[in-house]
């Protein structure tokens, strides 16, 4: 339905209609604007409030030292295998600037300050006021605290260790370790209350970072030193047993000179091979002669003649020409003379002889050949047995020289391991006279001229923008959380229903249960507000006038019989207008109009009781009449839909122009949906600021599903005053009626 003729319809927030699908940025604009303030206050106070806490806190300065560190430097002595390594690498600048925090160096600077005792530190040297309460209580109690037992006293080391316990954790937050990418330089700084005492511990940080760096190393020297010693005589006597296992196996072995013994061994052993085997070519062949006359003794002498060995040896040949000759000799005398005679006999004995002697002299070259070939077999196999010999005592010292070179090489090995730590402590000895730092001071600390903090303005600021921030928050997150509906735009935008105007709140006393505002004269804005209202009904029924109105609401005290009672004198003005109590169950108009609650009505005329004149009722200074409530029916509900309701329904609409019907709440029970059958239209009342979208939302619902002819919706109870927050429309009502509001 269309109110946008409705006079109070005009001004309203188009920015909010522009912005129902998005961020409605307006409507947070003047939200903050409405609470401003609220916001000016919170701010202020917040403000106030950190003036008064930082106002006391004491100045803090921070002096720095610049200090160089070294990654790599002149090594005097090489001890890096002992205890150090390489350094040109970011892992070790971290490690010192860990080691500069390190809660040893921190002891160290405390011990050597004697920050325990420092007054800024040592809470024996601080003033402690009393507080507002110990003071009070003091006067109060008098000289009984006098008579309380004192606790005894702390001894003063106890004191110191406690102090020195709390001021480790206070020195490594004071403590600031800055390095200065690119370079090998760090800031060392320290803040304190006093600026001279922030230089001195920055110097002395940066000093017993130094020292601490060359006493380990020193350490680490003299520890390097004294394991070495200690190797070094371990070294010394392993060199030693080994020498005497080695002379030991010399004398054992009668080993004096090995190289040259196994040369001999060689030489010998070649020499004998060749021997050897001239040896075995002479035997075979004198084998081969062997054969020959090995069975001389069993043959003739032709036989042995025939042996060429034989017969080729010298003294042979010259027998054979001896007993050619003598042969000869006999021819020539057996020509001559008989056997007999004595020439002949003698010719003949000298060929015998020679015969004999050439026997036995082939038979001893026969002997000879066999002797000679025994022998030679004989000399084969001693050398045979003197080349294993040799070569058994070739391998034999081979053998010999294999231990002994374990034993040379472990002897050597001893040595040089010993030589070398023995020179590697003589070096680290002499290190630890020439040590060097590894980081020095670039620019010593000095007292600050000023103060780094706090900056007491800043704090101000930041607590001023914070604090306004945050009520800017606050006040927009608990917009964003409330799911009342507060304004005509959330009737529109959430519920999707046209606003037939809205009531502002005015303040009850404390026996109304409701409020008769527009017979008020002083209520000039409500009935204005009543008359937007009657003004939207009447131009909604323009082509047909509705003759009965129903007005409900979602649950009780929303004000819908306020509603019902001034939009029936609102239209009394004009037109014959009867007001109806239709919720016979806590009926709410006797008590309003201040009649008695047991004055015969609407429940008295449908049980036919009594006449319908007999229970109307002229409200005093007003145009309209009342049927009241009646007696509280057991059944309201078959009343409402009974035969005999709607017969007094077409009656009364006969009689006036207007019938105005207060129901029951629809959530509560089901008169409401029942009366939207009999209407011609229905207004639906929601309270401001407390009504649920959701409970809204359900009681539409629930008309709109048995098709009840709704009009629009009445915003009630609206507080200008806080709604003008929400919404200018309601601030500009305001201004331009003035009106003011109240709480109730």
């Amino acid at each position: 339905m269309d109110t946008s003729n409705s006079p109070f319809d005009a001004p309203m927030n188009t920015s909010a209609r522009a912005g129902a699908g998005g961020i409605d940025l307006m409507h947070f604009v003047h939200l903050l604007l409405g609470h401003k303030w609220k916001i000016m206050f919170f701010v202020s106070v917040v403000t106030v409030v950190t003036v008064v806490m930082v106002k006391p806190m004491r100045s803090i300065y921070q002096a720095e030292t610049t200090v160089m560190i070294e990654t790599s430097h002149n090594n005097y002595v090489q001890l890096e295998p002992f205890y150090g390594g390489n350094t040109q690498n970011r892992e070790y600048m971290a490690t010192q600037y860990e080691i500069i925090r390190s809660r040893h160096l921190a002891e160290k600077v405390i011990d050597r300050l004697n920050l325990v005792r420092h007054p800024e530190y040592d809470p024996r040297q601080q003033v402690v006021e009393p507080s507002l309460i110990s003071s009070l209580l003091a006067k109060v109690l008098g000289k009984s605290q006098d008579t309380q037992p004192k606790p005894p006293p702390v001894p003063d080391e106890q004191i110191d260790a406690m102090v020195k316990q709390r001021l480790l954790r206070t020195f490594k937050s004071s403590l600031l370790v800055i390095p200065l990418y690119g370079t090998h330089l760090v800031k060392i700084g320290f803040t304190s209350n006093d600026p001279v005492l922030s230089a001195q511990v920055a110097n002395a940080v940066a000093d017993v970072y130094i020292e601490s760096y060359l006493e380990s190393r020193l350490a680490a020297t003299k520890k390097a030193t004294n394991w070495i010693s200690e190797r070094v005589s371990e070294l010394r006597d392993n060199l030693q047993e080994s020498e005497q296992r080695l002379q030991d196996y010399k004398e054992q072995e009668s080993l004096v000179d090995v190289q040259g013994v196994r040369t001999l061994d060689s030489a010998e052993l070649t020499q004998l091979r060749e021997d050897f085997i001239d040896a075995r070519q002479a035997r075979v062949n004198a084998e081969n002669l062997y054969r020959q006359v090995a069975s001389y003794e069993q043959l003739n002498l032709n036989q042995l003649m025939a042996i060429p060995i034989i017969f080729n040896n010298d003294s042979v040949q010259r027998l054979v020409e001896q007993k050619n000759s003598a042969q000869r000799t006999v021819v020539e005398l057996s020509k001559r003379y008989g056997p007999k005679h004595p020439k002949m006999i003698s010719a003949l004995a000298i060929q015998k002889d020679i015969d004999q002697d050439l026997d036995a002299q082939m038979r001893s070259v026969s002997k000879a050949i066999i002797n000679n070939y025994q022998s030679n077999v004989r000399n084969e196999q001693n050398l045979q047995g003197q080349i294993d010999q040799a070569r058994d005592r070739l391998q034999s010292v081979s053998r010999k020289e294999v231990k002994l070179r374990e034993l040379e090489r472990e002897v050597e090995t001893n040595r040089q391991i010993y030589d070398l730590f023995l020179s590697r402590g003589k070096e680290a000895d002499e290190s630890s006279r020439i040590e060097q730092p590894h980081a020095s001071i670039v620019d010593p600390a000095v007292p600050p001229p000023g103060p780094i903090g706090p900056n007491k303005k800043k704090f101000v600021i930041a607590a001023f923008l914070f604090s306004g921030a945050l009520s800017c928050g606050l006040i927009i997150l608990l917009d964003l959380l409330d799911s009342t509906l507060r304004t005509n735009d959330d009737i529109e935008n959430k519920l999707g229903m046209p606003v037939l105007g809205f009531l502002p709140l005015v303040k009850l006393a404390k026996n109304q249960f409701a409020f008769r505002a527009f017979s008020e004269e002083d209520q000039f804005g409500f009935m204005e507000s009543i008359r937007s209202i009657r003004t939207s009904l009447i131009m909604s029924g323009l082509e047909k006038p509705f003759e009965t109105i129903v007005v409900t609401s979602s649950v009780q005290s929303e004000g819908k019989s306020t509603v019902a009672l001034n939009l029936a004198e609102a239209m009394g003005q004009m037109e014959k207008v009867l007001l109806i109590d239709a919720d016979m169950r806590r009926p709410a108009l006797a008590r309003i109009l201040g009649m008695p609650s047991s004055s015969l009505g609407l429940s008295n005329i449908i049980s036919g009781k009594v006449r319908v004149n007999e229970c109307i009722h002229r409200l005093p200074d007003s145009n309209i009449d009342v049927i009241l409530a009646g007696t509280i029916p057991a059944n309201p509900l078959e009343m409402l839909g009974s035969k005999e309701f709607n017969e007094l329904l077409r009656f009364l609409n006969t009689q006036y122009d207007r019938v105005i019907i207060d129901s029951a709440p629809v959530h509560v029970v089901s008169d409401a949906k029942v009366l939207s059958s009999k209407a011609d239209t229905m207004v639906y009342v929601v309270k401001a600021s407390s009504t649920q979208v959701r409970i809204a939302k359900k009681g539409l619902s629930l008309l709109q599903n048995v098709n009840a002819p709704l009009s629009g919706v009445v915003l009630n109870q609206v507080d200008l005053n806080k709604s003008s927050n929400y919404d200018p429309y309601y601030s500009i009502y305001k201004q331009q009626y003035g009106y003011v509001t109240s709480s109730s």
